[in-house]
């Protein structure tokens, strides 16, 4: 077998899934499964004895559960981790969780609402990015914590306090997020490091239905803003987040001097729904040109880059996540390449670079990012 095929290890203790996993896995040609797991017991002796590249991960397993497995396996041996989890309130909080514990990404468990053809496309992607991605420092056990956000005195009307509101207006007017492999924990960073009172911030996420609900809800307890899964026909209101739902398109239509959201079925575009590109592009043709702040974070593919590079034509603020804070430097890397963002931001700086595009014009700063031409 070839030494570049990517070598996976599947842990679940269902027969049945284990079988349908590695099925899906073994039918690519650019990926081996070199063994399967019943426990996490198990999994440590083949982790030890075949050294895979990458593990899919059930959450719910006998002897240990899988966030106890997947902390041990973070702090001690890191690997590129895919959870399996149940489409369930709770197996979507033990997902997030494992999220913030260090798996690369998350995917539904096949089940009788989820069939082994809508898993196949969407586990082989996830795989082939976990096989790239950059490891996080382990986070340890503790939950996250709110963070203090990051203002400057304009932003906040001159007072820099921790919770400072941002100013009733400003020139622009809509700010617009795409992510996709890493990008949980990446947004996480950047929406509690943001002060209340900004624009409506419009929010893609490549996550499966029914995760997504759950991780807008815990956005919402940590930020100090509103966050909340977004519904056909919200009016976008300042001081509030709205996160696309999972296997469903978010667009923005305008009105008046104001945004709504339109959430749609439809087919998916680059193998994804929601696709940024489709949020980005729809503000575009509502003629939000100048109005718009957009930037394309840490994911794997393209999505976002056509309609980022659409949004920049039309006079708005673009920007992509740095290679070196990436997970995944895949729709960052062609955003910049194709000249859609026009600067390139740290992960740890996105906030601060978002309050200061919100700034007067004419305020001097040292740059904070790199320059597109």
């Amino acid at each position: 077998m070839s030494a570049n095929r990517i070598r996976v290890l599947v842990v679940d203790d269902s027969a049945v899934v284990r079988k349908m996993i590695s099925d899906v896995l073994a039918a690519d040609p650019e990926i081996e499964v070199v063994g399967t797991a019943v426990d996490p017991y198990a999994a440590r002796d083949q982790i030890l004895a075949l050294a895979p590249d990458v593990l899919t991960l059930d959450l719910e397993m006998p002897r240990m559960d899988g966030l106890t497995f997947l902390r041990i396996l973070m702090e001690q041996r890191p690997l590129p981790v895919v959870v399996m989890s149940s489409l369930t309130r709770n197996g979507s909080e033990h997902a997030l969780e494992a999220l913030r514990l260090g798996a690369v990404d998350v995917l539904g468990k096949p089940g009788t609402s989820y069939s082994i053809g809508d898993l196949g496309p969407q586990l082989l992607a996830k795989v082939k990015a976990a096989a790239i991605a950059r490891l996080r420092p382990f986070r340890g056990t503790r939950p996250a914590v709110p963070a203090t956000p990051v203002v400057s005195a304009a932003v906040a009307g001159g007072t820099a306090g921790p919770w400072a509101r941002a100013p009733s207006s400003g020139p622009r007017s809509l700010i617009l997020l795409g992510a996709s492999t890493g990008g949980t924990e990446a947004l996480r960073e950047v929406l509690t490091h943001l002060p209340d009172g900004l624009p409506p911030i419009a929010i893609v996420q490549h996550i499966p239905a029914l995760f997504s609900r759950a991780f807008a809800d815990r956005l919402g307890t940590l930020c100090s803003f509103r966050v909340s899964e977004a519904r056909d026909g919200d009016l976008l209101e300042r001081g509030h987040a709205y996160v696309a739902p999972g296997n469903f398109h978010l667009l923005v239509v305008r009105q008046g001097e104001q945004y709504r959201a339109r959430v749609i079925d439809g087919p998916p575009v680059w193998h994804q729904r929601p696709a940024v590109d489709l949020l980005f592009k729809s503000a575009s043709d509502a003629g939000a040109g100048t109005n718009v702040l957009a930037g394309v974070l840490t994911g794997m593919g393209k999505d976002g880059a056509e309609g980022l590079l659409r949004l920049r034509e039309h006079g708005a603020a673009t920007f992509s996540q740095d290679e070196a804070s990436c997970v995944v430097y895949g729709m960052p890397r062609v955003a910049w390449e194709t000249g859609a963002s026009q600067r390139q931001v740290p992960l740890e700086r996105i906030s601060e670079y978002i309050c200061r595009q919100l700034e007067p014009a004419g305020a001097g700063h040292a740059p904070l990012a790199r320059a597109s031409p």
